[in-house]
């Protein structure tokens, strides 16, 4: 059987979600101190990578969306309601969208798969509910009005990381396959230590970084994205039992380790560029940070 195809990942990035950025502008510039957050404008930067890229669709690596058993990818042709957070409903409701999913990528996502022995399939069922990891990034990266399809991927809650890194590397292949230009988004901040309800912030600027939970996680997180710009990702896997495991980060990294599996994993070069400023969200540290992928590849090949 001739599985030979020019699919590509075109682009990626890791992307935080946090539901205080689909507040209003007017309440974000109060807690910002007189200015917004900067994940607001780094969307507007992010938007224009992903145009510039190209895909037929955007995947998304979604945080907050757990499963049991498998790791699951979205395989809905159309996804349309009215989005309500059950985590924070008195301010994350009402939220309509109406988007495309790509029902051949995930089909193929389990194809490749089941050949290999591994845990990835292909669920689609209209009343599966939505998850905000996936919600917010549709709304603010405008992917409605792009007519870009979307395939939301799951965190297998009873796996470790190389798990994480097998899936992804199914997905890659599986895109390979595919003949389509994918952009692939891990929706997650990195470390993800919540405050204490009663926390008292340390800084008036909400967002500022002296408000992330711990001094250790801002330290760290900012190692992990000098590595990323970089794109020493192999070094980022080869610290994750000792140090991103144990802070941890969002989801256990399933975001993140899923996104860069489909990148080659430890063989990854893509360097990153950060869109935004490290900010704060409830002591979360987050950014969104661009991968170029296919600078990548080009400079692999020229090193070959």
């Amino acid at each position: 059987m001739n599985v030979t195809k020019t699919g590509q990942v075109v682009g990626a990035a890791v992307v935080s979600h946090h539901p205080g950025l689909m507040q209003c502008e007017e309440f974000r510039v109060l807690q910002g101190a007189g200015s917004d957050s900067d994940l607001i404008s780094g969307y507007a930067r992010l938007r224009e990578k992903i145009a510039q890229a190209a895909p037929d669709v955007v995947m998304i690596f979604d945080s907050h969306w757990f499963t049991t058993g498998y790791h699951l990818a979205d395989g809905g042709q159309r996804y349309s309601g009215s989005y309500i957070s059950d985590e924070m409903p008195w301010y994350l409701h009402g939220v309509p969208y109406d988007y495309l999913g790509h029902p051949e990528l995930a089909a193929l996502i389990e194809t490749v798969s089941r050949e290999r022995g591994g845990y990835n399939r292909a669920i689609s069922h209209p009343d599966l509910g939505r998850q905000y990891a996936t919600i917010n990034l549709v709304k603010h990266l405008r992917l409605e009005q792009a007519g870009l399809p979307v395939v939301t991927v799951s965190s297998c809650q009873n796996c470790d990381w190389p798990h994480f890194l097998d899936s992804g590397s199914t997905i890659g292949e599986a895109i390979r396959r595919s003949g389509l230009r994918v952009v692939l988004l891990a929706s997650g901040a990195l470390s993800h230590k919540f405050n204490p309800i009663d926390w008292k912030p340390n800084h008036p600027r909400i967002f500022h970084e002296a408000n992330v939970s711990r001094p250790e996680n801002i330290e760290s997180d900012k190692g992990a994205i000098e590595l990323f710009r970089q794109g020493r990702h192999g070094e980022v896997i080869e610290r994750w039992d000792d140090e991103y495991r144990r802070l941890p980060w969002e989801a256990f990294g399933a975001h993140y380790l899923q996104m860069v599996g489909a990148m080659g994993g430890r063989d990854c070069r893509a360097r990153g560029e950060p869109l935004s400023a490290y900010e704060n969200a409830r002591g979360t540290g987050n950014i969104h940070i661009w991968f170029d992928v296919l600078g990548a590849h080009d400079v692999q090949g020229a090193l070959a």
